[in-house]
């Protein structure tokens, strides 16, 4: 095609007033909802780890668009990849075969632990790849009752819901039967304090009152995510697999979070955790930004659905999955997981600097590309500071950061960057914090 012959783009406003009252009148309320600051953040472009509003001001994002850009925004290798398979063939659907789609899975079983034969199912999103973790673990084992982890965030569709622990992400419906919840192993907030041995035992005692005793599976995040970055201590996530496959269930680790190299050890995070999990579940980074879901599951357990029909419509999408392809490509050859590693470490440094100055910061905690600072009231009682952090993240955005108010109070200050965040980045981030909670207390 020639150059006088391509088509005219489409024609887009960039007018601030524009935008927001199309949104507002268009979008149903089930999606207007979700808005976190009090003047809504118009994005225009991003390179790397960086963003552009569209009146032109700079912003470092720590957030990644809710993890979504796991190597770094317009990155080359993925916009390279995406456009000659759109170029191509935009979409096949799984009736049919494509070389991509199938390279990829390759791909995602080999950085799977050894010893196992491991299979992938595709999906559009991490929601839905939750969902089907439930409907395998259930159909495999035979048994209904499934646990959870207060404060733990799954999903938003009506059956990743019902495995969240989070209220802000829990509708006031019927939910899903035969879920429990286990005291989440919070070593600053949790309900037994520090250690891990008080939260297997009331695991084993939520299996034994509020199970019939026979499980289908538990779902565990490495790291809490949407809970305010949680960390699972050492021997939890082994101690809870032994218990649960005890009961007959199925290991089913969400790493839509804290995958594909965020926390700077490996490139899951429960590789840290000396345990090999029957079901994982990826989403976010997967694609850099492109739709895209998978379910990594080992080969005996996926053969428990060989005689049932379950269709993903762009699951297996052969240019999602040039993307996915590309961002493991990136992740190696960039070394992006010491990235992680390094600069994460720096962050945190920083940010510890930041609750010695800072009376209302209750807690620093985090490992690598995954942090977070919590604010309370009083160090002592710990009383979540909600007001105080809502008054912070909108001044954060104002001195050129982008980061999340998360957990269960929305008194977390959240920050996962891109894995491409420099070391250079360090400095101005913590400056930018640092500035907001001066403007707090000048307030």
């Amino acid at each position: 095609m020639n150059e006088q012959a391509r088509p005219e783009p489409l024609p887009v406003s960039w007018d601030s007033a524009d935008i927001v009252n199309k949104r507002d009148r268009y979008y149903a309320a089930s999606q207007r909802a979700f808005v976190p600051y009090q003047n809504p953040l118009i994005l225009k472009r991003g390179q790397g780890q960086y963003l552009w509003d569209e009146q032109g001001n700079k912003l470092i994002d720590l957030l990644g668009m809710n993890l979504c850009i796991s190597i770094g925004h317009a990155q080359p290798d993925v916009v390279a990849a995406v456009q000659a398979q759109v170029a191509e063939l935009t979409h096949c659907t799984t009736m049919f075969y494509h070389p991509v789609p199938a390279h990829f899975a390759e791909e995602l079983a080999s950085t799977m632990p050894s010893g196992e034969d491991w299979v992938v199912h595709f999906t559009n999103s991490g929601a839905e790849a939750i969902d089907l973790a439930l409907m395998i673990a259930r159909s495999c084992t035979g048994n209904h009752d499934v646990i959870a982890l207060r404060n733990s965030y799954h999903g938003a569709t009506y059956g990743a819901q019902s495995v969240t622990g989070v209220s802000n992400f829990r509708h006031n419906v019927g939910q899903l039967p035969n879920i429990s919840f286990a005291a989440e192993p919070n070593q600053y907030r949790g309900i037994f304090g520090t250690g891990t041995e008080p939260y297997l035992a009331e695991l084993g005692r939520v299996i034994s009152y509020s199970t019939s005793g026979k499980l289908a599976g538990m779902f565990i995040e490495p790291v809490q995510g949407y809970g305010g970055i949680v960390e699972m201590p050492a021997g939890y996530i082994k101690g809870a697999a032994e218990q649960v496959r005890q009961a007959g269930g199925l290991l089913m680790v969400d790493e839509v979070q804290s995958g594909f190299g965020k926390t700077g050890k490996s490139m899951w995070s429960f590789d840290s955790h000396d345990v090999v999990p029957d079901i994982v579940i990826l989403a976010k980074g997967i694609g850099n930004g492109i739709p895209l879901g998978a379910v990594v599951l080992k080969r005996e357990i996926a053969e428990c659905m060989s005689g049932k029909f379950l269709f993903h419509t762009y699951g297996a999408n052969p240019a999602a999955c040039a993307a996915g392809r590309a961002v493991l490509k990136v992740i190696a050859r960039d070394n992006l997981v010491e990235n992680a590693r390094t600069v994460g470490a720096e962050l945190g440094k920083g940010l510890q600097s930041l609750k010695d100055k800072h009376d209302i910061i209750g807690d620093v905690r985090g490992t690598g590309f995954m942090q977070a600072i919590e604010l309370v009231k009083n160090r002592q009682t710990k009383e979540p500071a909600a007001d105080e952090t809502a008054y912070v993240f909108e001044r954060t955005r104002e001195h050129g950061i982008v980061v999340s108010k998360s957990g269960n109070f929305k008194n977390v200050l959240r920050m996962v960057p891109p894995l491409c965040l420099a070391m250079e980045d360090v400095e101005p981030v913590i400056d930018a914090l640092d500035k907001s909670f001066n403007d707090l207390g000048n307030i």
